[in-house]
């Protein structure tokens, strides 16, 4: 018998379809990822042994809360308590500026949904710089 030896072919892999898969795979989760802004907004507490800054040459944005949850804006008051009514009358005052800053002083008493309600408007219309009030400690 002759048994002849075969030239053996050298195995190798062709990467150019796993880099296409990958590439594939890439392009896929970069166009299904959706990016959501998250809105924040930054709250500045005030502390009690500072000592209080003069605003009297920048135009803020005064909410004020009652006792039973009714809304003041720059002392005039909100016919009611609704979140709509509130986002109206922020746009209104400010003029579409939302740079300026807000300042949130509520009762003691009232609820604390309503003071909720007033930060949620405000981040909704993209208002950033929100304060709210205290009274110094005795």
């Amino acid at each position: 018998m002759n048994f002849r030896s075969h030239k053996r072919e050298e195995v190798s892999i062709d990467l150019t379809p796993l880099i296409d898969v990958v590439f594939l795979l890439l392009i896929f989760f970069m166009v299904s990822t959706t990016f959501t802004k998250e809105t924040h907004l930054e709250i500045d507490l005030p502390e009690s042994s500072a000592e209080a800054v003069s605003t009297d040459d920048v135009e803020i944005l005064e909410i004020i809360v009652g006792s039973s949850g009714e809304y003041s804006l720059n002392g005039k008051s909100l016919i009611n308590n609704q979140i709509d009514t509130l986002k109206r009358a922020l746009e209104k005052e400010s003029k579409g500026d939302t740079k300026l800053p807000m300042v949130i002083t509520a009762d003691a008493s009232v609820a604390h949904e309503y003071v909720v309600r007033a930060m949620d408007a405000a981040a909704q219309l993209g208002f950033t710089k929100l304060s709210i009030t205290t009274k110094q400690a005795k």
